[in-house]
């Protein structure tokens, strides 16, 4: 095989991925018909996950659990955030979006209260945290007069995509001593939110909504795909996007014999030193690589 035919192998498998992007978009005669796929589409349609290779504990020759946080406020980070307004269709979803409306859909039930899975947390628990109902000082003088309270003087509070502060992800980097690289396995996901009941006041906190465990939501992610800001017609799936790490998160936490402290625990009131600790943490696993082949 010559390169001509090389290359035109590869153009032709690169337009026809980009053809399944987007189904019917240039075909389609009403807008109903964009997204449905053909049924040639749908026979040869054989897309998945790309599957984790087994590693036997044997062949892990040096493990680190850490824990990071993805701050949404980072432009690297926005594909995970926007959009946060639903008028764009149901394929235009924020990564919170997909995974609340899928945990209402029952397809994800691995949803824990923290990070290390030990307790799982029910959907009814959830949205105790996600919507407050209030009543308005109007409506406290009907009630205190006896009256019924009027339905515009009912203030109720919901958290949106909007209000999602940014993510707390768990992920787990090893040697693999067989393919003699490093390499990274994500465990968790988690949202963090202000508190419902404090947000928009001075006492706002931010609270952890729900742990997800990562290789359970695979297959949803998978098929909920993010924005390319650089070829729309192409998009990125959720699982690709996180998986290859394509965003920018903080080391917060790592395993250690203190009972996995904070770094904030021991580096109090200094943001500069808790992120040079966090750099620190970082450098620690990639030389451990790097010191693999110094000879």
């Amino acid at each position: 095989m010559n390169w001509r035919n090389f290359s035109l192998i590869v153009t032709l498998s690169l337009v026809s991925s980009v053809s399944f992007a987007q189904s019917n978009l240039l075909n389609a005669k009403t807008p109903e018909e964009i997204g449905k796929k053909t049924e040639a589409q749908l026979k040869s349609d054989n897309d998945k996950p790309l599957p984790y290779g087994y590693v036997h504990d044997r062949d892990v020759l040096m493990g680190k659990m850490v824990w990071e946080f993805i701050d949404l406020d980072e432009r690297i980070n926005f594909p995970m955030y926007f959009p946060v307004d639903g008028n764009l269709g149901p394929d235009r979803k924020s990564l919170y979006a997909v995974l609340v409306d899928n945990m209402k859909e029952g397809k994800i039930t691995e949803v824990y209260d923290d990070s290390y899975f030990t307790t799982k947390k029910s959907l009814k628990d959830i949205e105790t945290s996600l919507s407050k109902i209030d009543t308005a000082d109007a409506g406290r003088e009907q009630y205190n007069a006896g009256e019924k309270i009027s339905e515009e003087y009912i203030v109720k509070t919901d958290i949106t995509p909007a209000n999602v502060m940014g993510y707390k992800i768990k992920g787990y980097w090893y040697f693999d001593k067989r393919q003699g690289e490093l390499k990274y396995r994500l465990q968790g996901i988690c949202p963090v939110v202000p508190d419902v009941y404090t947000m928009g006041t001075e006492e706002e906190d931010p609270i952890e909504l729900f742990w997800v465990y990562f290789p359970s939501v695979r297959d949803v992610l998978h098929e909920a795909k993010a924005f390319n800001d650089k070829n729309s017609a192409l998009p990125i799936t959720f699982d690709h996007l996180l998986n290859s790490r394509r965003f920018n998160g903080v080391i917060y936490q790592e395993e250690n014999v203190m009972g996995d402290r904070k770094i904030d625990e021991y580096m109090k009131d200094n943001a500069q030193m808790q992120l040079l600790e966090s750099e620190r943490v970082k450098d620690k696993i990639r030389n451990f690589e790097q010191d693999m082949w110094n000879y």
